[in-house]
């Protein structure tokens, strides 16, 4: 029984140009058929576009067709033969993009001419190095828009997006909006004219029922703190336009991550708007910005040299949001200073973004980190525990089920695309003269658009599901990792810097729960929830306070994968 052949299309391109510097489409077409009889391909289809463009995709009909055809499976080929890259394009998102949806479904790509196969290592080199082509181009473009905006902005206009709060927009130009005007100027005249910050200010229109105004971008009634900083620091509301006052930068060992980072200098220039505020009252609030800034600045500069271990871990058991760690310095009875005292307490203890909570209690960051600590310790001086970390770590992912749902989703959607052809033929085969012509061709578009909502539908289900898949497999790894370390735990922790614990605690816990008040033995700590199963059986813990033993029960919790310690 003889071998089935690899099935290939051929796609042939030509510019007017490129016919006279002598690839025709006859020599591309010779070329790659000689290609193909030698590797003992069957070529089931040509596609050839006479006199059209490299630089887009769009108006080359023959290469749409082949990409509808590869989509509906129609000839089953496993790849497309070109005779050089740039005649498959010259546009390198196209390019990158059409060669993902061929991938999609199965087919790669042989440039005949550069020798590039897509489907092994080299080709994919060449995908990374499109991508970065790719990249390039695309930062000319931010590039070219940024300057489009910077003269924009000197000629003293507003550059889109949602208006600032007081503002209306009106063909394009900023208005005052007279119902949200009174509440910046309150702000304005409140925070130069008091002692007051802008947690203070927060509290202030909270307790004089100055509320904010619903809009489709913001729904949080209260004004918090920080919208309260943006807005004091917003040369807008003096009359000026300011660009630059952000910059996006790409996060350092990364691709596709990027941060805003407030700039030290940046452009600013009389708006052609109206100022809620006179401009000598906004200058005064940035005074008062700077004298803040550096008072607080000189007053926590040892701040950031601790790493709180818990920080957002712990939840307040009051309002269950995110305990965080601080510092307060405590003074002898003759006021000089005596220590330092790090503790959590809960982030909504303030008024923070329109929340406040009552609890008040200080945690000492000592006993708390050292309670958790010693659990985990405990938990892996197990005399089972390392046979049951390598257990785990030696378990297969199964991926199955999703690999099924994507099998599923992929034979839909060539069915979708195969569905969608045949509409379109049936469309274009209609007689214009049928005196029912109206009512078939309203019939077939609406079968034609319901077709285009369920191929969108099936495409992002698809994308859904190779996310999950990846997401399971990387979970499996990073779940090793840890895995790894527990069994040595006691030896690496020690070994630790204060970040690296920090992280590592991060990795591995996703809550801590504690007792409102502390308990007769002097403990905080009530349970622990962490991220991945930790062991399968319940187990003793005695901490060290008092002889008092501890109950540490497994619940199970089959939905998220997660395990929770309870200390009663």
């Amino acid at each position: 029984m003889s071998k089935e052949k690899t099935k290939v299309y051929l796609y042939t391109r030509v510019s007017t140009a490129m016919q006279i510097d002598g690839y025709s489409l006859e020599a591309q077409r010779t070329r790659m058929k000689a290609f193909a009889e030698f590797n003992d391909y069957e070529i089931a289809g040509e596609y050839e576009d006479a006199g059209k463009s490299g630089k887009s995709i769009e108006g080359r009909e023959e290469f749409n067709q082949m990409m509808e055809d590869i989509k509906t499976g129609k000839d089953g080929v496993s790849f497309v033969l070109v005779f050089k890259l740039s005649r498959f394009g010259r546009n390198a998102a196209d390019v990158l993009s059409t060669l993902q949806t061929m991938q999609d479904f199965g087919v790669n790509l042989i440039c005949v001419e550069d020798g590039i196969d897509s489907s092994k290592d080299a080709g994919k080199l060449m995908i990374s190095v499109l991508s970065a082509v790719a990249e390039i181009e695309r930062e000319n473009i931010r590039v070219q828009t940024m300057e489009g905006r910077i003269q924009k902005a000197r000629e003293g206009k507003w550059n889109g997006g949602f208006p600032p709060y007081g503002y209306k927009l009106v063909n394009g130009m900023l208005e005052i909006n007279e119902e949200e005007a009174p509440a910046i100027r309150t702000i304005f005249e409140q925070y130069v004219g008091t002692d007051m910050g802008a947690n203070g200010l927060a509290k202030y229109l909270e307790n004089h029922g100055i509320h904010k105004i619903a809009r489709h971008n913001g729904k949080n009634p209260l004004f918090d703190a920080a919208l309260i900083r943006k807005i004091i620091k917003n040369p807008v509301y003096c009359g000026k336009i300011a660009y630059g006052r952000r910059k996006t930068e790409k996060v350092h060992g990364t691709r596709n991550e990027y941060k805003l980072v407030e700039q030290d200098d940046f452009l600013v220039v009389d708006g052609l708007h109206e100022g809620i505020v006179s401009e000598e009252l906004w200058n005064k609030a940035q005074v008062k910005v700077a004298a803040q800034a550096k008072k607080y600045e000189h007053v926590n500069k040892a701040k950031d040299t601790k790493t709180h271990l818990l920080s957002g871990l712990v939840k307040c058991p009051v309002c269950g949001a995110g305990m965080y760690g601080n510092k307060s310095i405590k003074h002898k009875k003759d006021g000089s200073k005596y220590k330092d005292f790090f503790y959590y307490g809960c982030k909504h203890r303030t008024m923070t973004r329109g929340h406040k909570c009552d609890y008040k209690r200080q945690i000492q960051e000592e006993l708390l980190d050292a309670a958790v600590v010693e659990v985990i310790t405990k938990l892996v001086a197990n005399p089972k525990f390392a046979a049951m970390m390598q257990e785990k770590i030696n378990m297969k992912v199964d991926t199955s089920v999703i690999e099924q749902e994507i099998a599923a989703l992929e034979k839909q959607l060539r069915q979708a695309y195969g569905t969608k052809k045949k509409t379109l033929e049936e469309i274009e085969q209609l007689d214009p003269d049928d005196r029912h012509y109206k009512r078939k061709k309203g019939d077939l578009d609406d079968r034609l658009y319901r077709m285009y909502d369920k191929i969108d539908d099936l495409e992002q289900s698809l994308i859904e599901a190779r996310a999950k898949k990846q997401s399971i497999e990387a979970e499996k790894l990073t779940g090793d990792n840890i895995y790894k370390v527990l069994i040595y735990f006691e030896k690496l922790y020690g070994m630790m810097d204060e970040t690296e614990q920090r992280r590592f605690m991060e990795i591995l816990i996703q809550e801590i729960q504690i007792h409102e008040e502390r308990q007769a033995n002097g403990q905080w700590l009530r349970s622990i929830t962490f991220k991945l199963p930790i062991i399968e059986e319940d187990m003793q813990i005695s901490l060290d306070n008092d002889e008092h033993v501890e109950t540490v029960c497994l619940l199970s919790n089959t939905l998220h994968n997660r395990e929770i310690y309870m200390l009663k």
